[in-house]
């Protein structure tokens, strides 16, 4: 939802022409400071951030007279290729070129930029080489023979560790930060480094640093947004709450803003009658070296819940399938796929013995494609259709292929007896 809004916006705006009036993106290129500096994931996978945004910016900060402006490039590797990055650079490296405005200054993988499970290290090792330039300097002219080497020694995009291209482009006192990723839940970490508060201890920390960010990473935050929140009405945990109906979100540590704040819509709210209950992942450098990763405690968790039957809805995240998948490794997905498919099992019993309807779906495929058409490992998401299993409830209606995932809401508030909102466009799926 948030990636169409975002892009429908964009577009639209840059039909008109008007994206350097955006009151936050004015406001922070017409701040008086030493310089900007735009921070982000450069790739079109899509899935947090995009580099027709990185462009976008450049261009209207360029027309709105921004202070000397540098790009630090996170590359991907996870939503796209795991070698695509340089491509990525190379392009990015034209356009700046083309539009003789701004610097590349660092590159750095989004293994270390973008943690999002509380691993301090991994955001200590991009803010200093951001901050201090520690890392590989290297010039401009051979950073993509640099990228191609790191490959051939086996780092791929994900995992490079900060590449100093412009040294002039440390981010230091005064500065202003635009962070342009749209989703929230892998800049949390690095904007609250910046803006708020560091869990590590560093040489040299940048004073009086003023934080843009694309959207709104966490409620709490304080800085500007350029597409501030919209209104979510009467998503299903909303619409449970608004019930009294009590529920139970479960997923281990990983996996947290899966189904809290996007379950959620975008909010970070826990409604009244809402229970949660992580689980802590595995402390391992990548998944595949632990592909179970802890299912088996979800798994746990939900089977307790639903026994002890206290809760009318009870849902979990399992997160082997699509963490290990990234990691392009094949027997490892086959093991996290495995120990789902015994996990999911595990529930579907205690569905069965305690008289609970059972659901299973996805929001997008990955383990089921470990193969890219060009034979290197596949670690981006796929579009094939996902499937929608019912154990326990009444018949599905008759199979359309208008069928979507914004029918799920609609469905298990059937199956709970309860009308739909208005808001839900989508329909159940009961015949």
């Amino acid at each position: 939802y948030l990636v169409t809004l975002i892009q429908k916006q964009w577009y639209q705006r840059r039909v008109r022409g008007d994206i350097e009036r955006n009151e936050a993106l004015v406001a922070a290129a017409r701040r008086p400071a030493p310089k900007l500096h735009l921070l982000g994931l450069v790739s079109d996978g899509g899935v947090h951030a995009h580099i027709d945004h990185c462009k976008g910016l450049l261009a209207a900060l360029k027309k709105l007279g921004a202070p000397p402006t540098y790009l630090h490039f996170f590359s991907d590797g996870r939503d796209t290729k795991p070698t695509s990055g340089v491509g990525f650079a190379e392009d990015m490296i034209k356009f700046i070129d083309d539009l003789q405005f701004g610097s590349l200054a660092t590159i750095v993988g989004r293994y270390y930029a973008m943690d999002r499970d509380k691993r301090h290290e991994r955001i200590q090792l991009a803010y200093e080489g951001l901050v201090q330039g520690k890392g590989d300097v290297v010039e401009k002219d051979r950073v993509l023979d640099f990228i191609k080497e790191q490959y051939s020694a086996g780092t791929t995009d994900e995992f490079l560790k900060p590449i100093i291209v412009d040294e002039e482009g440390r981010i230091g006192d005064g500065d202003t930060l635009l962070f342009f990723d749209f989703r929230a839940d892998r800049m949390r970490q690095i904007c609250e480094a910046f803006g708020i508060q560091r869990h590590f201890e560093t040489a040299k920390v940048p004073k009086d640093l003023s934080v843009t960010t694309m959207t709104q990473y966490k409620e709490e935050f304080p800085f500007p947004n350029l597409f501030p929140p919209g209104s979510n009405k009467d998503t299903l945990a909303e619409c449970l709450s608004n019930l009294d109906i009590s529920q139970y979100h479960c997923a281990e540590t990983e996996k947290y803003a899966h189904v809290t704040f996007f379950f959620n819509g975008g909010l970070e709210k826990q409604w009244p009658g809402e229970v949660r209950e992580m689980v802590p992942s595995p402390k391992v450098a990548t998944y595949d070296l632990q592909p179970t990763m802890n299912a088996d405690g979800v798994a746990k968790a939900m089977a307790k819940q639903i026994e002890a039957g206290e809760h009318r809805f009870v849902m979990c995240n399992f997160a082997p399938p699509d963490m290990v998948g990234h990691t392009g490794k094949y027997e490892p997905t086959v093991a996290a796929c495995t120990e789902t498919d015994r996990c999911i099992g595990e529930i579907l019993e205690a569905c069965r013995k305690f008289g609970y309807t059972f659901l299973v779906t996805a929001d997008h495929g990955n383990a089921e494609k470990m193969l890219s058409e060009t034979g290197g490992p596949h670690t981006a998401h796929t579009c094939i259709r996902v499937p929608f299993y019912m154990d326990g409830g009444p018949q599905f209606m008759a199979h359309e292929t208008s069928m979507a995932l914004c029918d799920v809401a609609p469905t298990v508030l059937s199956l709970l007896g309860v009308e739909k909102p208005a808001a839900m466009t989508g329909r159940s799926l009961i015949a």
